[in-house]
């Protein structure tokens, strides 16, 4: 792996979004299209916002920028690592960080474009990367979440951190164990920690855009995203994921598309039930995509319709961006 992208941190990054212009919206939403066109009127650059991206040869199922897109206008944040290593928001921020900097000195405007609600809350308000990770902490504690439940997890949270305890799904069992791995290391509430990031900016005073369907058109717009994933060749490449790595990263095998085409190659799901569940696990991630953007107060929805007309919808961001 690249020495930049294996640098550990504990730094508290501070937010972004006064320096830089986010696209987002759910997933086959049309962004890459739209960001394409915005970022060639403005002479900008883009800097994906997806967790699943940075991993190299996971294409098809990521729906990655094309290749023309890419020699269209320059991408950064995509290809970082093998899917077998893990990453995390620290180590996407450094760089992020590092990237801002060096377009700031080039006077190109850094486009942030993807639908990552945690790597979309750090842009917007900051992160605080706290401790690094205590392996055998998180093998116990997922040992008594086998054992009793995520909901017997949740108590136990709400024992040392009830804030975070309120601000975590207790079926969300990946945050609820970061949350107490924090409490153990620092004797210090995740949620206090937290507490400078509270500050919002209203979406006025922001360069933060969300695209936004109609409910039905964006499923059938996702149906038909994974019909051409298949056609592409998409179970093709997670046999040759599995193959070439045997196993991938925590965050690489639970993506939507490689999830279940693992499955489907280790014999627990067949091919046609793992297509209706990539469909309909991609529409339920959509949603909730969509829940996760209107929580944030920075912002602004931008209507659009099929077909999608993305030089329209770019000349109407080039309209709605303010310069400080």
């Amino acid at each position: 792996m690249n020495n930049e992208v294996q640098e550990q941190t504990t730094e508290i990054f501070p937010r972004l979004v006064d320096r830089v212009i986010v696209l987002t919206g759910p997933t086959a939403s049309g962004k890459s299209e739209v960001a394409v066109e915005f970022a060639r009127l403005i002479g900008g650059e883009i800097l994906s916002l997806d967790s699943i991206a940075v991993y190299q040869e996971m294409n098809v199922g990521t729906a990655k920028p094309s290749h023309d897109f890419r020699s269209r206008v320059p991408h950064h944040l995509i290809d970082l690592l093998p899917p077998n290593e893990d990453f995390s928001v620290a180590r996407y921020l450094q760089l992020a960080h590092r990237l801002v900097d060096q377009l700031e000195g080039k006077g190109k405007p850094a486009i942030f474009v993807g639908g990552t609600p945690m790597y979309l809350k750090a842009v917007l308000r900051g992160f605080d990367s706290g401790p690094p990770a205590d392996e055998t902490f998180r093998q116990s504690v997922e040992l008594d979440v086998a054992k009793h439940g995520s909901r017997a997890l949740h108590k136990r949270l709400e024992q040392v951190d009830p804030l975070s305890a309120h601000r975590i799904d207790p079926n969300d069992t990946r945050r609820m164990i970061r949350a107490l791995e924090v409490f153990h290391q620092t004797g210090q509430p995740l949620s206090h920690r937290q507490l400078q990031f509270d500050e919002v900016k209203p979406a006025s005073q922001c360069n933060v855009f969300c695209m936004s369907w109609d409910r039905k058109v964006l499923h059938r717009r996702i149906n038909q995203r994974v019909d051409k994933m298949f056609e592409d060749g998409l179970i093709q490449e997670v046999q040759g994921l599995m193959d070439r790595y045997g196993t991938l990263s925590k965050t690489a095998a639970q993506a939507v598309g490689y999830r279940e085409l693992i499955e489907c190659i280790n014999g627990e799901l067949g091919l046609s039930k793992a297509k209706e569940e990539i469909a309909a696990h991609t529409r339920q991630m959509a949603r909730r995509q969509e829940t996760w953007f209107r929580s944030f107060q920075e912002v602004r929805s931008i209507n659009v319709s099929d077909p999608l007309d993305s030089q329209r919808i770019a000349k109407q961001l080039v309209e709605l961006v303010t310069y400080s």
